[in-house]
């Protein structure tokens, strides 16, 4: 089974403009990353996408791989999609390009669920450790049925309970997603449905057409950087 992670990575955050090419411990955000998967030794590419030349450029000069996208992709996945299609790859991961943290320990079970053939996308998700971000529309909730595949993913707290004592373990998304290629390139081909649309959740795209995504837990909390207080704190866990 041939492996692919690719790294898509472009410059016009709102939240922190040119996040990619922010320093990390004397490094390009970008290219901490791709080290970090490489480092995995999980896959026979590591690929970052980009549609910039000056993160093309830092990726080449550093040793890395990259490939130039389209400018017009709507997201990640579909930036994903145009490397995927060219490749000679059996599953392909989409590895943010904020995730300088990420660890065979996150990413080989991931892999490790395509062992059943009926898995056609899997992602992961973590428990809710800190209670103020049950509330936070910024934190991803999933519910998923008795055999980990998602049910649903919402911005709101998911499920709600009632009585206020059911000790429920609230999980939280990690956008790391992992497809089966025919699957990815099924996957962006489909039109934005009612609930990606209401939430802006594009995994909702997926149970809307009936693709199951397998959810696999971990303990990683996702350390991703979307603001500067981010990489600062970053910085100090570097130190």
């Amino acid at each position: 089974m041939k492996t692919a992670a690719i790294i898509p990575a472009r410059l016009g955050s709102t939240r922190f403009p040119e996040k990619p090419l922010a320093m990390l411990g004397g490094k390009c955000l970008i290219n901490c990353v791709w080290e970090a998967v490489v480092k995995t030794a999980l896959f026979d590419e590591v690929i970052v996408a980009t549609d910039d030349q000056r993160i093309l450029d830092v990726v080449l000069a550093a040793g890395g791989k990259a490939q130039m996208t389209r400018s017009d992709h709507p997201s990640g996945s579909d930036r994903v999609a145009e490397v995927a299609s060219g490749l000679d790859a059996d599953i392909i991961v989409n590895v943010q390009g904020d995730e300088p943290f990420i660890s065979a320990e996150v990413l080989k079970p991931l892999l490790d669920s395509f062992r059943d053939p009926k898995v056609q996308m899997a992602s992961l998700m973590t428990p809710i450790l800190d209670g103020g971000m049950l509330k936070d529309p910024g934190v991803v909730k999933v519910v998923t049925d008795a055999s980990g595949k998602a049910l649903y993913f919402s911005r709101s707290l998911i499920p709600h309970d009632r009585d206020g004592n059911a000790g429920y373990n609230y999980m939280r998304h990690i956008g790391v997603y992992a497809w089966r290629k025919e699957t990815l390139l099924r996957f962006v081909s489909l039109s934005v449905g009612k609930l990606e649309s209401v939430e802006k959740l594009e995994q909702l795209r997926a149970l809307e057409n009936g693709i199951d995504i397998q959810m696999v837990e971990t303990d990683y909390q996702g350390i991703g950087i979307d603001t500067p207080e981010d990489l600062e704190r970053a910085q100090r866990m570097i130190k």
